[in-house]
Parts: C-alpha cells; structure tokens; sequence
C-alpha cells in the first residue's frame, strides 16, 4: 500500500520579553521560550510540521505595541507566503492587546496561516481552536466599541464643560495649553467679515471687498465664500461650544457681540430663504422649504457636477449636519425625480372632475361650469404649486403630499 506524504507545514517561533534584564545570560528567556516551541514542533513531525530556522525574537519590547522589528520581519515573511504556521510560547508573547490580536489575526486569515500557542491548547489549526478564536474576536469587536463610546462620553463631557476639543482652530484664535485664545493679529480681519456682512448682506459682495482691500486669511490666501459663511455661523465667536444639538458655554472669550452676531445670521436666514425658494432663480428648488423625511428631518437642496452636467438633489438635512442615524429611511432623492411626483399628483387631482365636484357643490351653477371649463386646459405653473402646498414628506413606501 502507498504511503500518502503529508503535506509540509513551516513553522516560524515568535518570542519576546519586555524588558532587556537578563537578555546577556547565555540561556535567557527568549532561549528558554524557543526551546519549549521546537519541541512542540518536533511532536508534530508526524503532520508534516518542519522548523523555520529563521529567529523572530524582540528582545526588551513591550507587547502592547505592533511596533517591534522582529514581529514586523515575522509578518513580512508571512505575507510572502513563506510562513504556514506560527508558533508561541504563550498568546501574550504575540501581543498584550486584545484589538491588536484581532489585527493580527486578520493578517494570519488572509495569507491561510495557523496560530499556535503551546502552553493554552490554543490551535486554530483544530476547530476547537477556531471556535475559540471567534469569541476572541467577539471580544476585540466589544473593545473597539467600548473604547468608542469612551471617546465619545470624553468629548461629550468635556463639550459640556465647554472644552475646545480639537479640529482646525478658527481664525481670530491660537491655541495655548490646548486651550483657544484670543489671536490679536487676526482678530481685525474676524471683526471686518461681520460688520462689513451686515452692510453689504451678501458673501459674494463682501468676497469682493475683501480681495479688493488685500485682506486674506492665515495662509496669506484669498477667502473662500465657503470660508466665509463658515466663520459668520460659527457660534465659537460669541463665546460659545457647539456639540450636536447643545450649546454651552466655552472656556474661550468670544470677539463678537451677540447683537451682531444675531443680525447677520438674521441676514444668512433671508438670503437662504431668497436663494432657494425663489421661483425667478436660474433654477428653483420647487419643494425647498416643504419637503422632509419621515424622521421630521427638512430637506435641504443641493447638487453635485458630474461630466459638465449638474444633478439636483435634495439632502435630509440631519445628514448634513452629520447625525447619519437621525435621518430618515430616504435621506437622499433626485430634485427632478420627486418634483415631477409631485406635479402630477396635484396636476391629476385639479384635472379630476369628480374631486373638484365635492369641493363646489354648493357654490352657484355658473360657477361650477366656468372652473370646471378652465380646469379642463389646466396648467400647474410653480408659484402656484408652491402656493398650495404645505409639506411634502417621504417615507421608504410612499410619499405623503400635504396641501392647502
């Protein structure tokens, strides 16, 4: 009978001590690790395995970091499929964390590599061992959750204490011991935007004035209107610390007065209101203003430019404002698509004699004849449309059309 050869298996031994105390010895940690794995590996001649000649010993490396040379030459040499199984004299020894386990064990699934650990029965080469893998990684996903709402509980916490907790620092401030001061140089520049915006009342003209008179930013650049409309809302200039729908009080001193303040977000509201609503603009928003999704969130207009074309849409505004899970089940929709629903479906009940019939039954027969007759050439024009409609709402089934 032919003896079936078994298929070869490479083994590479990992080590590792945390501190350099006792490494000079002849026989020291590492020594004694490696001695007990190849002996492991020697008992399982009979499955093919064969010993790595190669050393992957860290000698004086913490294991709660990946950031050690003999773990990143084990992980190159695995990655360059020359490694089948890698064997440790204890889970620890490959890392201390949890999470970086999991990272590791990722690396070890792409390139079908086995993990042995000789002194806790840990082999995923069995499928107990597999078992015993996933519900450590169960685990690491629980960290890396925990860890999360630890972070978000911090920020949340500090918001409230009226913490500035980081991102680009606006101009006007500087950052001292982590904390927003005052920036005397820039504060001018902070001071002209809002009072020049609450007498020109439009950023393209106040853009204009500011290129004009050579007043730029930080970066010795021209603003942006982008920029622009984000220091006149940004609530940090009147002393305050935003934090999803919350305000509190910041640490920092703010350099607007609220009376200022308030009037040019007066204006931003007017302008928005004129821009988008306008039914003499270039390209109205039919429904700006009157269309929400079911989680009572306002749908705000916007368009993106793709090959020279522009594709409208209309945006739940909790998307915008980044609170992805307030949104509703449609949180996105094309501005043509739903605009024309919308027509039709009042355009079909204007047009339908029997529903205009409940509504004049009582009025005097001339009259009914005359609107019947008129509704018969009926166009539905958009101020008219906007006129009668009160709110537009969508569901993930169904769109719920509200009229006057």
């Amino acid at each position: 009978m032919k003896e079936i050869k078994k298929k070869t298996i490479r083994c590479a031994i990992y080590t590792r001590k945390s501190c350099e105390e006792g490494l000079e010895q002849e026989f020291n940690s590492l020594d004694a690790q490696r001695e007990a794995c190849e002996a492991y590996i020697k008992s399982q001649q009979h499955e093919g395995w064969v010993l790595v000649e190669k050393l992957y010993n860290d000698g004086g490396f913490s294991g709660g970091t990946l950031e050690r040379p003999a773990l990143k030459e084990l992980f190159q040499d695995i990655e360059n499929g020359e490694i089948d199984t890698v064997v440790v004299y204890k889970i620890d020894r490959l890392t201390r964390s949890l999470m970086d386990f999991s990272k590791i064990v990722e690396l070890f699934d792409k390139k079908s590599v086995s993990f042995v650990s000789i002194t806790q029965q840990f082999n995923t080469t069995t499928s107990m061992g597999r078992l015993t893998l996933n519900i450590l990684r169960s685990f690491a996903q629980f960290e890396r959750e925990v860890t999360g709402e630890r972070i978000r509980d911090k920020i949340d916490a500090s918001k409230k204490k009226g913490m500035w907790m980081g991102g680009g620092v606006p101009i006007g401030y500087k950052l001292e011991d982590k904390k927003l001061v005052t920036d005397e140089t820039n504060l001018p520049i902070v001071e002209t935007i809002f009072e020049k915006y609450t007498e020109l009342k439009s950023v393209l003209k106040l853009k204009n004035y500011l290129d004009n008179n050579d007043i730029k930013s930080r970066t010795d650049k021209n603003f942006s209107k982008g920029n622009l409309y984000k220091i006149l809302s940004n609530k940090i200039y009147i002393g305050l610390i935003t934090h999803k729908d919350s305000e509190y009080k910041g640490e920092h001193e703010g350099i607007i007065t609220e009376e200022i303040f308030n009037k040019v977000q007066s204006i931003l509201a007017q302008n928005r209101v004129v821009n988008k609503c306008s039914l003499n603009a270039k390209s109205p928003s039919l429904l700006a203003g009157k269309i929400f999704d079911d989680n009572g969130n306002r749908m705000n207009p916007s368009h993106s430019n793709t090959r020279n074309r522009r594709y409208r849409y209309y945006f739940s505004q909790a998307i915008i404002q980044g609170y992805r899970k307030q949104a509703g089940n449609l949180s996105k929709i094309p501005a043509g698509e739903i605009g024309n629903l919308v027509k039709n479906e009042i355009t079909a009940f204007l047009t339908d004699q029997n529903n205009i019939h409940k509504y004049i039954a009582d009025w005097d027969i001339h009259k009914q004849k005359l609107i019947l007759s008129n509704l018969q050439n009926f166009e539905l024009k958009p101020d008219f449309l906007r006129s009668i409609l009160a709110k537009v709402t969508l569901f993930k089934d169904k769109v719920e059309n509200n009229s006057l």
